[in-house]
Protein backbone atom coordinates (compact mmCIF):
# COMPACT_ATOMS: atom_id res chain seq x y z
CA UNK A 1 0.00 0.00 0.00
CA UNK A 2 1.37 3.42 -0.61
CA UNK A 3 1.79 6.74 1.47
CA UNK A 4 2.74 8.87 -1.30
CA UNK A 5 0.53 11.61 -1.82
CA UNK A 6 -0.09 12.09 -5.82
CA UNK A 7 -1.74 15.27 -8.18
CA UNK A 8 -5.51 13.15 -9.61
CA UNK A 9 -7.58 14.13 -12.16
CA UNK A 10 -10.84 12.67 -13.92
CA UNK A 11 -10.40 11.92 -17.25
CA UNK A 12 -11.14 15.63 -18.40
CA UNK A 13 -8.39 16.67 -16.93
CA UNK A 14 -9.84 19.56 -14.63
CA UNK A 15 -9.56 20.40 -11.33
CA UNK A 16 -6.93 18.64 -9.69
CA UNK A 17 -6.22 18.04 -6.06
CA UNK A 18 -3.86 15.73 -4.27
CA UNK A 19 -4.61 12.38 -2.44
CA UNK A 20 -2.87 9.52 -0.82
CA UNK A 21 -3.29 6.73 -3.24
CA UNK A 22 -3.80 3.17 -1.72
CA UNK A 23 -2.91 0.72 -4.09
CA UNK A 24 -5.25 -2.57 -2.70
CA UNK A 25 -4.56 -6.11 -3.32
CA UNK A 26 -6.90 -8.09 -1.25
CA UNK A 27 -10.06 -7.71 0.89
CA UNK A 28 -8.57 -7.96 4.23
CA UNK A 29 -5.98 -4.70 2.78
CA UNK A 30 -9.95 -3.17 1.93
CA UNK A 31 -10.51 -3.46 4.95
CA UNK A 32 -7.63 -2.15 6.58
CA UNK A 33 -7.39 0.72 4.61
CA UNK A 34 -11.25 1.48 5.48
CA UNK A 35 -10.46 1.23 9.31
CA UNK A 36 -7.21 3.66 9.33
CA UNK A 37 -8.07 5.82 5.92
CA UNK A 38 -7.96 8.85 8.73
CA UNK A 39 -9.94 11.90 9.05
CA UNK A 40 -9.97 12.86 5.29
CA UNK A 41 -11.49 9.74 4.51
CA UNK A 42 -11.36 7.53 1.53
CA UNK A 43 -12.96 7.01 -1.61
CA UNK A 44 -12.58 3.92 -4.40
CA UNK A 45 -11.14 4.64 -7.95
CA UNK A 46 -10.90 2.37 -10.63
CA UNK A 47 -9.13 3.15 -14.23
CA UNK A 48 -10.13 6.84 -14.00
CA UNK A 49 -12.29 7.39 -16.21
CA UNK A 50 -14.68 9.43 -14.74
CA UNK A 51 -14.58 12.99 -16.27
CA UNK A 52 -14.83 15.22 -13.18
CA UNK A 53 -13.75 14.88 -9.86
CA UNK A 54 -16.25 11.96 -8.72
CA UNK A 55 -12.56 9.83 -7.98
CA UNK A 56 -10.23 12.44 -5.86
CA UNK A 57 -10.21 13.20 -2.44
CA UNK A 58 -8.15 16.23 -1.40
CA UNK A 59 -6.11 15.58 1.54
CA UNK A 60 -7.81 12.14 1.95
CA UNK A 61 -7.01 8.43 0.61
CA UNK A 62 -7.87 7.30 -2.80
CA UNK A 63 -8.41 3.33 -2.79
CA UNK A 64 -6.98 1.86 -5.78
CA UNK A 65 -9.26 -0.93 -7.22
CA UNK A 66 -7.17 -1.83 -9.72
CA UNK A 67 -5.44 -5.19 -8.38
CA UNK A 68 -8.69 -6.67 -7.32
CA UNK A 69 -9.17 -7.98 -10.78
CA UNK A 70 -9.90 -11.86 -10.67
CA UNK A 71 -12.52 -12.92 -12.54
CA UNK A 72 -14.25 -15.34 -9.92
CA UNK A 73 -16.81 -17.60 -11.65
CA UNK A 74 -18.59 -18.29 -15.01
CA UNK A 75 -21.54 -19.75 -15.81
CA UNK A 76 -21.03 -20.44 -19.63
CA UNK A 77 -24.64 -21.73 -19.66
CA UNK A 78 -26.13 -19.00 -18.19
CA UNK A 79 -24.28 -16.05 -18.36
CA UNK A 80 -23.54 -14.74 -15.27
CA UNK A 81 -19.96 -13.79 -13.94
CA UNK A 82 -18.88 -13.48 -10.14
CA UNK A 83 -15.99 -10.68 -10.53
CA UNK A 84 -13.95 -8.59 -8.59
CA UNK A 85 -14.88 -4.78 -8.78
CA UNK A 86 -12.12 -4.07 -10.16
CA UNK A 87 -12.11 -6.08 -13.33
CA UNK A 88 -12.00 -3.78 -16.02
CA UNK A 89 -15.22 -4.30 -19.05
CA UNK A 90 -12.26 -5.07 -21.48
CA UNK A 91 -11.15 -7.74 -19.74
CA UNK A 92 -14.41 -9.46 -19.18
CA UNK A 93 -15.36 -9.23 -23.07
CA UNK A 94 -11.59 -11.02 -23.89
CA UNK A 95 -12.96 -13.84 -21.23
CA UNK A 96 -16.47 -13.81 -22.31
CA UNK A 97 -16.84 -12.69 -26.12
CA UNK A 98 -15.46 -15.82 -27.06
CA UNK A 99 -17.68 -17.93 -24.74
CA UNK A 100 -20.92 -16.51 -26.94
CA UNK A 101 -21.71 -13.65 -24.01
CA UNK A 102 -21.50 -9.63 -24.67
CA UNK A 103 -21.78 -6.95 -21.11
CA UNK A 104 -25.58 -6.11 -20.88
CA UNK A 105 -24.24 -2.28 -20.98
CA UNK A 106 -21.11 -0.52 -21.96
CA UNK A 107 -20.29 3.03 -21.97
CA UNK A 108 -18.04 4.77 -24.62
CA UNK A 109 -15.38 2.98 -23.46
CA UNK A 110 -14.83 -0.41 -22.22
CA UNK A 111 -11.69 0.58 -19.80
CA UNK A 112 -13.79 1.43 -16.64
CA UNK A 113 -13.84 -1.48 -13.80
CA UNK A 114 -17.20 -3.19 -12.94
CA UNK A 115 -17.27 -0.98 -9.67
CA UNK A 116 -17.42 2.01 -11.49
CA UNK A 117 -20.14 1.06 -13.58
CA UNK A 118 -21.81 0.07 -10.41
CA UNK A 119 -21.11 3.33 -8.88
CA UNK A 120 -21.83 5.75 -12.01
CA UNK A 121 -24.83 2.98 -13.12
CA UNK A 122 -23.59 3.79 -16.74
CA UNK A 123 -25.92 3.42 -19.14
CA UNK A 124 -24.97 3.09 -22.99
CA UNK A 125 -26.86 2.94 -26.93
CA UNK A 126 -28.74 0.68 -25.42
CA UNK A 127 -30.69 2.41 -22.87
CA UNK A 128 -34.37 2.25 -24.47
CA UNK A 129 -34.09 -1.43 -24.46
CA UNK A 130 -31.44 -2.53 -21.48
CA UNK A 131 -31.16 0.06 -19.49
CA UNK A 132 -28.71 0.98 -17.04
CA UNK A 133 -25.54 -1.04 -15.53
CA UNK A 134 -27.20 -2.01 -12.56
CA UNK A 135 -30.52 -3.75 -14.36
CA UNK A 136 -28.27 -6.87 -14.96
CA UNK A 137 -26.41 -6.66 -11.83
CA UNK A 138 -27.84 -9.19 -9.22
CA UNK A 139 -25.93 -8.56 -6.33
CA UNK A 140 -22.47 -7.05 -4.96
CA UNK A 141 -20.47 -7.31 -1.78
CA UNK A 142 -20.08 -3.78 -0.34
CA UNK A 143 -17.26 -2.61 2.24
CA UNK A 144 -18.96 -0.35 4.51
CA UNK A 145 -17.66 2.45 6.77
CA UNK A 146 -17.92 0.15 9.74
CA UNK A 147 -15.60 -2.30 8.14
CA UNK A 148 -18.03 -5.10 7.67
CA UNK A 149 -18.76 -6.31 4.09
CA UNK A 150 -22.42 -7.23 3.42
CA UNK A 151 -24.09 -8.53 0.28
CA UNK A 152 -26.44 -6.29 -1.21
CA UNK A 153 -29.38 -7.77 -3.35
CA UNK A 154 -31.71 -6.24 -5.65
CA UNK A 155 -34.72 -4.05 -4.67
CA UNK A 156 -33.40 -3.12 -1.28
CA UNK A 157 -32.52 0.51 -0.24
CA UNK A 158 -28.86 0.25 0.15
CA UNK A 159 -28.81 -1.40 -3.80
CA UNK A 160 -30.70 1.82 -4.88
CA UNK A 161 -28.40 4.04 -2.81
CA UNK A 162 -25.19 2.51 -4.19
CA UNK A 163 -26.01 2.12 -7.82
CA UNK A 164 -25.60 5.55 -9.02
CA UNK A 165 -24.03 6.82 -5.67
CA UNK A 166 -20.51 7.78 -7.00
CA UNK A 167 -18.67 5.21 -4.71
CA UNK A 168 -20.23 6.91 -1.17
CA UNK A 169 -22.14 4.07 0.18
CA UNK A 170 -18.83 1.99 0.39
CA UNK A 171 -16.70 0.02 -1.65
CA UNK A 172 -17.72 -2.43 -3.59
CA UNK A 173 -16.09 -5.70 -3.68
CA UNK A 174 -17.02 -8.40 -5.84
CA UNK A 175 -20.17 -7.89 -8.28
CA UNK A 176 -22.43 -11.34 -9.90
CA UNK A 177 -23.53 -9.48 -13.46
CA UNK A 178 -26.02 -11.26 -16.00
CA UNK A 179 -24.51 -11.09 -19.53
CA UNK A 180 -26.67 -10.87 -22.69
CA UNK A 181 -25.94 -13.82 -25.62
CA UNK A 182 -24.51 -13.31 -28.88
CA UNK A 183 -23.42 -15.16 -31.95
CA UNK A 184 -20.90 -13.29 -33.28
CA UNK A 185 -17.97 -10.26 -32.62
CA UNK A 186 -19.26 -7.79 -35.25
CA UNK A 187 -22.12 -5.65 -35.40
CA UNK A 188 -25.02 -5.13 -38.29
CA UNK A 189 -25.16 -1.37 -38.86
CA UNK A 190 -27.37 1.46 -40.03
CA UNK A 191 -26.18 4.54 -40.89
CA UNK A 192 -28.26 7.66 -42.51
CA UNK A 193 -28.08 11.69 -42.16
CA UNK A 194 -30.37 13.96 -40.06
CA UNK A 195 -31.21 17.01 -41.70
CA UNK A 196 -31.32 19.01 -38.68
CA UNK A 197 -32.61 18.66 -34.76
CA UNK A 198 -36.31 18.28 -35.63
CA UNK A 199 -35.48 15.67 -38.72
CA UNK A 200 -33.13 13.61 -36.31
CA UNK A 201 -35.83 13.57 -33.26
CA UNK A 202 -38.21 12.11 -35.73
CA UNK A 203 -36.12 9.26 -36.73
CA UNK A 204 -35.35 8.30 -33.12
CA UNK A 205 -38.88 8.47 -31.74
CA UNK A 206 -40.14 6.30 -35.08
CA UNK A 207 -37.11 3.91 -35.78
CA UNK A 208 -35.37 3.17 -32.15
CA UNK A 209 -38.05 0.18 -31.33
CA UNK A 210 -36.18 -1.42 -34.52
CA UNK A 211 -32.83 -1.23 -32.87
CA UNK A 212 -31.26 -2.82 -29.71
CA UNK A 213 -28.75 0.17 -30.05
CA UNK A 214 -29.33 4.35 -31.42
CA UNK A 215 -26.97 6.98 -31.09
CA UNK A 216 -26.74 10.02 -33.14
CA UNK A 217 -23.60 12.49 -33.43
CA UNK A 218 -24.63 15.87 -33.81
CA UNK A 219 -23.23 19.21 -35.40
CA UNK A 220 -22.97 22.09 -33.00
CA UNK A 221 -21.28 24.32 -35.18
CA UNK A 222 -24.02 24.16 -38.00
CA UNK A 223 -26.49 26.94 -37.84
CA UNK A 224 -29.75 27.95 -39.53
CA UNK A 225 -31.59 25.71 -41.35
CA UNK A 226 -28.70 23.05 -40.51
CA UNK A 227 -29.10 23.29 -37.05
CA UNK A 228 -28.61 20.04 -35.50
CA UNK A 229 -27.83 18.54 -38.42
CA UNK A 230 -26.52 14.93 -37.76
CA UNK A 231 -25.50 11.11 -38.48
CA UNK A 232 -27.71 8.75 -36.93
CA UNK A 233 -26.00 4.82 -36.18
CA UNK A 234 -28.32 2.40 -35.31
CA UNK A 235 -27.85 -1.61 -34.98
CA UNK A 236 -27.64 -4.98 -33.50
CA UNK A 237 -25.17 -7.60 -33.01
CA UNK A 238 -25.05 -9.79 -36.37
CA UNK A 239 -26.30 -13.35 -36.48
CA UNK A 240 -23.95 -16.37 -37.45
CA UNK A 241 -26.27 -16.08 -40.31
CA UNK A 242 -24.71 -12.94 -41.87
CA UNK A 243 -21.14 -14.32 -41.91
CA UNK A 244 -22.61 -18.08 -43.65
CA UNK A 245 -24.27 -15.74 -46.41
CA UNK A 246 -22.10 -13.76 -48.83
CA UNK A 247 -25.09 -11.23 -49.66
CA UNK A 248 -25.10 -10.17 -46.05
CA UNK A 249 -21.49 -9.88 -45.34
CA UNK A 250 -21.69 -7.19 -48.17
CA UNK A 251 -21.28 -4.21 -46.03
CA UNK A 252 -17.65 -6.02 -44.41
CA UNK A 253 -16.49 -6.49 -47.74
CA UNK A 254 -17.33 -2.98 -49.94
CA UNK A 255 -14.08 -1.65 -49.90
CA UNK A 256 -12.58 -4.61 -52.34
CA UNK A 257 -15.19 -3.25 -54.87
CA UNK A 258 -14.55 0.24 -54.19
CA UNK A 259 -11.17 1.41 -54.14
CA UNK A 260 -11.69 4.84 -53.37
CA UNK A 261 -12.79 3.64 -49.45
CA UNK A 262 -10.27 1.26 -49.06
CA UNK A 263 -8.18 3.27 -47.10
CA UNK A 264 -10.76 4.99 -44.94
CA UNK A 265 -13.34 1.60 -44.10
CA UNK A 266 -13.11 1.05 -40.43
CA UNK A 267 -14.40 -2.15 -41.02
CA UNK A 268 -11.15 -3.52 -42.69
CA UNK A 269 -10.60 -6.08 -40.25
CA UNK A 270 -13.44 -8.13 -42.00
CA UNK A 271 -12.93 -8.02 -45.52
CA UNK A 272 -11.90 -11.45 -45.55
CA UNK A 273 -15.09 -13.72 -45.29
CA UNK A 274 -13.05 -16.82 -44.49
CA UNK A 275 -11.39 -15.54 -41.37
CA UNK A 276 -14.42 -14.04 -39.99
CA UNK A 277 -16.50 -17.62 -40.94
CA UNK A 278 -13.71 -19.21 -38.94
CA UNK A 279 -13.22 -16.98 -35.79
CA UNK A 280 -17.21 -15.47 -35.45
CA UNK A 281 -16.59 -14.60 -31.80
CA UNK A 282 -12.94 -13.23 -32.06
CA UNK A 283 -11.95 -9.95 -30.24
CA UNK A 284 -9.57 -7.87 -31.71
CA UNK A 285 -9.74 -4.31 -30.90
CA UNK A 286 -7.13 -2.25 -33.21
CA UNK A 287 -4.32 0.06 -31.27
CA UNK A 288 -2.70 3.10 -32.47
CA UNK A 289 -0.16 5.34 -31.30
CA UNK A 290 -0.95 7.75 -28.22
CA UNK A 291 -0.62 11.42 -28.60
CA UNK A 292 2.08 13.33 -27.21
CA UNK A 293 2.10 13.69 -23.77
CA UNK A 294 2.30 18.05 -24.18
CA UNK A 295 0.39 19.29 -27.29
CA UNK A 296 0.01 22.94 -27.89
CA UNK A 297 -2.83 24.51 -26.45
CA UNK A 298 -5.79 25.24 -28.81
CA UNK A 299 -5.79 22.44 -31.52
CA UNK A 300 -9.14 21.94 -30.19
CA UNK A 301 -11.04 25.23 -31.36
CA UNK A 302 -13.84 26.51 -33.99
CA UNK A 303 -12.00 26.11 -36.77
CA UNK A 304 -10.57 22.63 -36.94
CA UNK A 305 -13.68 20.83 -35.11
CA UNK A 306 -15.96 23.29 -37.62
CA UNK A 307 -13.75 21.32 -40.66
CA UNK A 308 -13.83 18.03 -38.71
CA UNK A 309 -17.60 17.81 -38.49
CA UNK A 310 -18.17 19.29 -41.96
CA UNK A 311 -15.94 16.37 -43.11
CA UNK A 312 -17.82 13.45 -40.85
CA UNK A 313 -21.07 14.42 -41.87
CA UNK A 314 -20.78 14.63 -45.59
CA UNK A 315 -18.26 11.25 -45.50
CA UNK A 316 -21.82 9.59 -43.87
CA UNK A 317 -24.02 8.06 -46.13
CA UNK A 318 -27.53 9.47 -46.67
CA UNK A 319 -28.29 5.90 -45.85
CA UNK A 320 -26.75 3.02 -45.54
CA UNK A 321 -28.54 -0.67 -44.00
CA UNK A 322 -26.84 -3.78 -42.62
CA UNK A 323 -22.82 -3.21 -43.05
CA UNK A 324 -20.86 -5.21 -40.91
CA UNK A 325 -18.31 -3.61 -37.99
CA UNK A 326 -16.17 -4.68 -35.28
CA UNK A 327 -17.91 -4.47 -31.57
CA UNK A 328 -14.77 -2.89 -30.62
CA UNK A 329 -15.35 0.05 -33.64
CA UNK A 330 -19.32 0.46 -33.10
CA UNK A 331 -18.96 0.61 -29.41
CA UNK A 332 -15.41 2.23 -28.79
CA UNK A 333 -13.97 4.09 -31.36
CA UNK A 334 -11.81 6.11 -29.11
CA UNK A 335 -10.26 3.38 -27.02
CA UNK A 336 -8.06 2.24 -29.93
CA UNK A 337 -5.89 5.36 -28.97
CA UNK A 338 -4.70 5.89 -25.49
CA UNK A 339 -4.72 9.19 -23.99
CA UNK A 340 -6.95 10.67 -26.45
CA UNK A 341 -8.08 13.15 -23.86
CA UNK A 342 -4.59 14.78 -24.52
CA UNK A 343 -5.72 16.28 -27.77
CA UNK A 344 -7.36 19.39 -25.98
CA UNK A 345 -4.10 20.40 -24.15
CA UNK A 346 -2.92 20.73 -20.53
CA UNK A 347 -6.39 22.60 -20.24
CA UNK A 348 -8.59 20.00 -20.68
CA UNK A 349 -11.90 19.50 -21.46
CA UNK A 350 -15.46 19.21 -19.90
CA UNK A 351 -17.84 16.67 -20.96
CA UNK A 352 -21.11 18.19 -20.35
CA UNK A 353 -23.90 15.55 -19.93
CA UNK A 354 -27.72 16.46 -19.40
CA UNK A 355 -31.59 14.28 -19.98
CA UNK A 356 -34.61 15.87 -20.10
CA UNK A 357 -37.95 14.13 -20.25
CA UNK A 358 -40.08 13.13 -23.04
CA UNK A 359 -42.67 16.50 -23.31
CA UNK A 360 -39.92 18.48 -23.02
CA UNK A 361 -38.41 18.82 -26.35
CA UNK A 362 -38.26 22.02 -26.35
CA UNK A 363 -36.33 22.83 -23.89
CA UNK A 364 -33.48 20.52 -25.82
CA UNK A 365 -34.18 22.89 -29.03
CA UNK A 366 -33.55 25.97 -26.81
CA UNK A 367 -30.44 23.98 -25.47
CA UNK A 368 -28.94 22.68 -28.94
CA UNK A 369 -29.68 26.42 -30.53
CA UNK A 370 -27.71 28.33 -27.79
CA UNK A 371 -24.28 26.02 -27.92
CA UNK A 372 -24.95 26.48 -31.64
CA UNK A 373 -25.02 30.01 -31.48
CA UNK A 374 -22.19 30.32 -29.17
CA UNK A 375 -20.17 28.27 -31.43
CA UNK A 376 -18.98 25.92 -28.98
CA UNK A 377 -16.38 23.77 -30.74
CA UNK A 378 -17.45 19.89 -30.08
CA UNK A 379 -16.82 17.27 -31.91
CA UNK A 380 -17.43 14.50 -29.87
CA UNK A 381 -21.47 15.52 -29.00
CA UNK A 382 -24.16 12.82 -29.31
CA UNK A 383 -27.88 12.24 -28.76
CA UNK A 384 -29.82 9.31 -27.30
CA UNK A 385 -32.71 8.15 -25.92
CA UNK A 386 -33.21 7.00 -22.94
CA UNK A 387 -36.23 4.41 -21.89
CA UNK A 388 -37.49 3.07 -18.25
CA UNK A 389 -35.51 4.88 -15.31
CA UNK A 390 -33.73 2.29 -13.25
CA UNK A 391 -33.92 2.46 -8.97
CA UNK A 392 -30.72 3.96 -8.26
CA UNK A 393 -31.37 7.07 -6.08
CA UNK A 394 -29.10 8.92 -7.96
CA UNK A 395 -29.03 7.22 -10.93
CA UNK A 396 -28.54 9.36 -13.70
CA UNK A 397 -31.36 8.42 -16.63
CA UNK A 398 -34.44 9.11 -16.81
CA UNK A 399 -37.27 8.54 -20.16
CA UNK A 400 -36.03 11.49 -22.31
CA UNK A 401 -33.62 12.88 -24.59
CA UNK A 402 -29.72 13.11 -23.08
CA UNK A 403 -27.16 15.22 -24.89
CA UNK A 404 -23.29 15.08 -24.42
CA UNK A 405 -20.65 17.23 -25.47
CA UNK A 406 -17.00 17.83 -25.22
CA UNK A 407 -15.73 21.40 -24.93
CA UNK A 408 -12.45 22.28 -24.43
CA UNK A 409 -12.14 23.44 -20.91
CA UNK A 410 -10.10 27.08 -21.31
CA UNK A 411 -13.08 28.03 -24.03
CA UNK A 412 -14.02 32.01 -23.24
CA UNK A 413 -17.16 32.23 -21.49
CA UNK A 414 -17.48 28.91 -20.68
CA UNK A 415 -18.48 28.57 -17.35
CA UNK A 416 -21.28 30.82 -17.22
CA UNK A 417 -22.67 29.37 -20.28
CA UNK A 418 -22.63 26.03 -18.76
CA UNK A 419 -24.68 27.50 -15.59
CA UNK A 420 -27.35 29.35 -17.83
CA UNK A 421 -27.69 25.37 -19.36
CA UNK A 422 -27.60 24.28 -16.02
CA UNK A 423 -30.48 26.53 -14.81
CA UNK A 424 -33.00 25.45 -18.40
CA UNK A 425 -31.75 21.62 -17.79
CA UNK A 426 -33.27 22.25 -14.10
CA UNK A 427 -35.92 24.32 -15.01
CA UNK A 428 -37.42 21.51 -17.56
CA UNK A 429 -37.32 18.71 -14.41
CA UNK A 430 -34.07 17.11 -15.97
CA UNK A 431 -30.20 16.39 -14.27
CA UNK A 432 -26.82 16.32 -15.18
CA UNK A 433 -24.74 13.63 -14.84
CA UNK A 434 -22.95 12.81 -11.79
CA UNK A 435 -20.04 10.80 -13.33
CA UNK A 436 -19.19 13.76 -15.50
CA UNK A 437 -19.46 16.54 -13.34
CA UNK A 438 -16.80 18.75 -11.60
CA UNK A 439 -18.69 22.14 -11.72
CA UNK A 440 -22.27 21.99 -11.10
CA UNK A 441 -23.83 24.14 -8.12
CA UNK A 442 -25.16 22.41 -5.22
CA UNK A 443 -28.23 23.88 -5.16
CA UNK A 444 -29.57 22.87 -8.42
CA UNK A 445 -28.77 19.19 -7.02
CA UNK A 446 -31.97 18.85 -5.27
CA UNK A 447 -34.24 20.09 -8.05
CA UNK A 448 -32.61 17.48 -10.18
CA UNK A 449 -32.04 14.30 -8.20
CA UNK A 450 -35.81 14.02 -6.15
CA UNK A 451 -34.06 11.00 -3.93
CA UNK A 452 -31.53 13.14 -2.93
CA UNK A 453 -32.63 13.44 0.67
CA UNK A 454 -33.49 9.90 1.07
CA UNK A 455 -29.56 9.10 -0.37
CA UNK A 456 -28.10 12.16 2.53
CA UNK A 457 -29.47 9.71 5.21
CA UNK A 458 -29.44 6.19 4.48
CA UNK A 459 -25.77 7.91 3.69
CA UNK A 460 -25.82 9.56 7.05
CA UNK A 461 -26.94 6.04 8.94
CA UNK A 462 -24.60 4.06 7.15
CA UNK A 463 -21.19 6.54 7.21
CA UNK A 464 -21.76 8.81 10.28
CA UNK A 465 -18.25 10.01 10.06
CA UNK A 466 -17.72 10.40 6.21
CA UNK A 467 -15.43 7.72 6.00
CA UNK A 468 -16.16 7.72 2.19
CA UNK A 469 -15.60 10.54 1.20
CA UNK A 470 -14.50 12.75 -2.43
CA UNK A 471 -14.30 16.28 -4.05
CA UNK A 472 -17.57 15.67 -5.67
CA UNK A 473 -19.59 14.90 -1.80
CA UNK A 474 -17.74 17.98 -0.32
CA UNK A 475 -18.82 20.54 -3.48
CA UNK A 476 -22.32 18.87 -3.64
CA UNK A 477 -22.68 18.23 -0.43
CA UNK A 478 -23.93 14.68 -0.83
Amino acid sequence: MSADTVSLTGWGRTAPTAARPIRLRSYEEAVAAVRGCGARGGIPRGLGRAYGDAAQNAGGAVFDMTALDRVHAIDAEGGTVLCDAGVSLHRLMQVLLPLGWFVPVTPGTRYVTVGGAIGADVHGKNHHVSGSFSRHVLSFELLTADGEIRTVRRGTPLFDATTGGMGLTGMILTATVQFQPVETSLMSVDTERARDLDDLMVRLTTGDRGYRYSVAWIDLLARGAATGRAVLTRGDHAPLEALRTPGLLAGATRAHRDPERAHTDPARAHRDPARARRDPLAFRPPRFPAPPAFLPEGLVNRTTVGLLNELWYRKAPRARTGRLQRISAFFHPLDGVPHWNRIYGRGGLVQYQFVVAHGQEEALRRIVRRVSGRRCPSFLAVLKRFGDADPGWLSFPVPGWTLALDIPAGLPGLAPLLDELDEEVAAAGGRVYLAKDSRLRPDLLAAMYPRLDDFRALRAELDPRGVFTSDLSRRLTL
